[in-house]
């Protein structure tokens, strides 16, 4: 059973950091691109970050020089750290595989940038 357990969320002032982690099973992690997605309220989830199992990364260019993803293929963790908040980064982010996710969704975890 393919789950994801995201964590790492909570409210933080402009231009602030968080970490995210997301714990994988249920798949051969290692051998998956691995992405973050987060959702806004009121607009579509969108794909932000994404690795590939070989280490390449590519990012959205809302994030691109914010945020880093890496991953722990022991762990079956993948990471975001995301730097230099902003209020429109606000939103609930997710991981999966990527580009194309599994039909299965964590609960994903919330990200609130807020003076």
């Amino acid at each position: 059973q393919v789950q994801f357990v995201e964590s790492g969320g909570g409210l933080v002032r402009p231009g602030g950091s968080l970490r995210l982690s997301c714990v994988a099973s249920g798949i051969t992690f290692s051998t998956y691109t691995m992405g973050w997605y987060r959702q806004a309220p009121g607009k579509q989830r969108e794909l932000v970050a994404r690795m590939t199992a070989s280490g390449i990364h590519y990012y959205g260019d809302s994030v691109q020089g914010r945020f880093t993803i890496s991953r722990d293929n022991d762990k079956n963790t993948v990471f975001l750290q995301m730097n230099t908040l902003k209020p429109e980064d606000t939103a609930d982010y997710y991981c999966n595989t990527a580009p194309t996710p599994r039909n299965f969704w964590g609960r994903g975890t919330q990200v609130t940038v807020s003076s």
